[in-house]
């Protein structure tokens, strides 16, 4: 068990809370309620799959970085608590788990794999390259939401895209925040980043903007989709929970960062859900 927790804690296993409500939201939403046990099972192994696979890559291919960093010295395989061929392991783990989901949904969710498989690889070259990487990977993981609605109806729809706009924008906005904790070191290092690259004052504004679009976008999905007034409301308390994590950061203050990424925006991932899933209820 001990083995076990070492494992959920290298691939922060907490952080599925970020896309999986959406990738169940798109899932509600195409199937107009329940879809039944058998998508909602397929579903939760694909996700849990694709984000086992992305954390343990990420974790492998960022290791010479990440033992370089002061912030991330402390991480697994820097400090030797888990082995390389571990690490691996759990990336094809979860490789297997998603391919087994995919092939069982549809035949688009069969061949999209290819694509999805490409980019939870491709996304952790990017910091090396560009500085749009935050966006790369709200693309990366945006796709959960459209996947979700794509696991039940093997097509995509309007909808389906406005959640992912939103899930993307949402994720790389707060990957812009996070990402000013290592300000001096990616500058020093060369590791692209939008801080890195405009300074933290604008990564900060950039952010905001980028969170303001992620807002509309949810907005344009629940109207594309004939949402309720339900959905509406709760677009508003995460509207209001966004503007909180970004009073928590300023450029003289980067103290609650942490807290912004994590408590506020599981807030946001699990309010939608929660607001998505009432308003399903009482339509």
């Amino acid at each position: 068990m001990s083995r076990l927790k070492l494992y959920l804690d290298l691939v922060r296993f907490e952080h599925t809370l970020f896309a999986l409500p959406f990738a169940y939201g798109g899932m509600l939403w195409a199937a107009g309620g329940w879809p039944g046990w058998r998508t909602f099972l397929l579903v939760t192994l694909a996700m849990v799959g694709a984000r086992t696979m992305a954390m343990a890559l990420n974790r492998l291919i960022d290791w010479p970085i990440d033992a370089l960093n002061p912030r991330t010295q402390n991480r697994h395989l820097p400090k030797g608590l888990v082995k390389p061929w571990e690490t691996l392991f759990l990336a094809l783990l979860g490789l297997l788990l998603l391919v087994y989901a995919g092939l069982s949904l549809n035949p688009l969710t069969a061949r999209l794999l290819p694509v999805a498989v490409f980019f939870l690889v491709f996304y952790h070259y990017t910091k090396r390259f560009t500085w749009l990487c935050h966006y790369v990977l709200g693309l990366t993981i945006g796709a959960a939401a459209a996947g979700g609605w794509i696991a039940v109806t093997g097509s995509f729809a309007p909808p389906a895209y406005g959640l992912w706009a939103g899930v993307g924008l949402w994720i790389a906005g707060f990957d812009i925040l996070y990402a000013t904790q290592d300000y001096a070191f990616d500058r020093a290092f060369g590791v692209k980043s939008i801080p890195a690259r405009f300074g933290i004052p604008k990564a900060l504004s950039l952010a905001r903007a980028t969170h303001l679009l992620a807002w509309l976008a949810f907005l344009l999905a629940g109207v594309s989709y004939g949402a309720g007034p339900l959905y509406h409301l709760g677009l508003l308390l995460v509207g209001a929970l966004l503007i909180w994590e970004h009073r928590l950061v300023s450029p003289e203050d980067l103290s609650k960062v942490d807290v912004a990424f994590f408590q506020a925006n599981v807030g946001v991932s699990l309010g939608m859900f929660l607001f998505l899933v009432l308003d399903l209820w009482v339509a």
